[in-house]
């Protein structure tokens, strides 16, 4: 997938969610996964995130990327 198609895809997917969400926020969106699968894939790297204050924040953007991975490999 290009840059620009994952970028018109991150402008209508999650309009709901802010730019930058949380892990709750992101299981959520993920179709309400469990808080513990959130942190195992943010942990081991699969969703890229952020840390700060020990606290994980995930720009929406790489979301996109992880489902659009995800539609490649069809996991």
């Amino acid at each position: 997938m290009t840059k620009a198609e994952i970028n018109a895809l991150y402008r209508v997917m999650f309009t709901d969610y802010p730019d930058v969400v949380g892990a709750e926020q992101l299981g959520e969106m993920l179709g309400g996964v469990s808080t513990k699968t959130v942190y195992r894939l943010l942990k081991s790297g699969k969703i890229k995130s952020l840390y700060f204050g020990k606290r994980y924040r995930i720009p929406k953007l790489f979301v996109v990327e992880y489902l659009t991975d995800l539609e490649k490999t069809g996991a």
